[in-house]
């Protein structure tokens, strides 16, 4: 008995080890299949329901080992410097298309206003013969060819209102002249022998203007108002602008003394 039980104990003592290897075996391998994803699925790029991380779910082995490289942080730092140097531009083209509307809008107010200014003054053009600072007698309508002379045209235009009920006539003399490029109009606070007021800029970046008056169907370079044709029927007024653009602007002038002249 003695002989087979320390038989017995030999072998279970040589067989130990080896059932303890085996145990750690089948523990190590089934931990690595319960764990988690299996290595093949790993390396195949493959994880939960067999979809990769880059579509949608996170793999914290993957986001460990990649990154950034730097050409895709190059190539995002140019795509964004593209970016920003195509919004400066269109800021800097909108900037530059606001001033030019907007310079262009200027210049076309400015014109509406000569014209209804001038228009206004020769449609109200009364025969009233007046007096300059010395005293000399004028006629009622003076007008030059252009803006060679200073004042191109002079006359005494009537509805000029009295709000304030000043000390003054409801006529006022008035004239149209060109300084330094800037078509003028010029008012005078009394008919005969004061000093003319302070002028209004009308239109600037004026070139040239010419000027020419109608008479029974004859056009003329100059007027100097007389007894039996103190005013003219029309005024034509050509601008030339600075830019070379010309306009070209039609005005009656008194119309009321028009058709009193029409009857002998």
């Amino acid at each position: 008995m003695t002989t087979r039980s320390s038989r017995a104990d030999c072998a279970r003592a040589r067989l130990l080890p080896f059932a303890l290897s085996l145990s750690k075996g089948r523990f190590s391998s089934r931990s690595c299949r319960v764990g988690g994803v299996d290595s093949r699925r790993r390396k195949s790029g493959l994880g939960f329901g067999g979809r990769s991380a880059e579509h949608g779910f996170s793999s914290c082995g993957r986001s460990a080992e990649h990154g950034f490289t730097l050409i895709e942080v190059m190539v995002s730092l140019l795509i964004f410097g593209m970016l920003a140097a195509a919004g400066v531009a269109l800021l800097s083209f909108s900037v530059r298309a606001q001033g030019v509307t907007a310079a262009k809008l200027d210049d076309v107010a400015a014109l509406n206003r000569l014209s209804s200014a001038l228009s206004a003054d020769l449609a109200q053009a009364a025969i009233r013969r007046t007096r300059n600072e010395a005293g000399d007698l004028l006629p009622a309508f003076v007008g030059e060819n252009g803006s060679g002379s200073t004042p191109m045209v002079r006359f005494v235009r009537g509805g000029w209102s009295n709000l304030d009920g000043a000390p003054r006539p409801g006529e006022q003399k008035v004239e149209y002249r060109v300084d330094n490029g800037a078509l003028q109009r010029v008012a005078y606070p009394m008919l005969d022998g004061a000093v003319p007021l302070a002028p209004a800029t009308l239109l600037a970046h004026v070139r040239q203007v010419t000027l020419k008056y109608r008479l029974n169907g004859a056009w003329s370079d100059r007027w100097q108002g007389t007894p039996p044709a103190p005013l003219p029927q029309a005024l034509e007024m050509r601008v030339v602008r600075d830019n070379g653009v010309e306009f070209r602007q039609l005005f009656l002038v008194g119309t009321d003394y028009g058709v009193a002249n029409a009857t002998p």
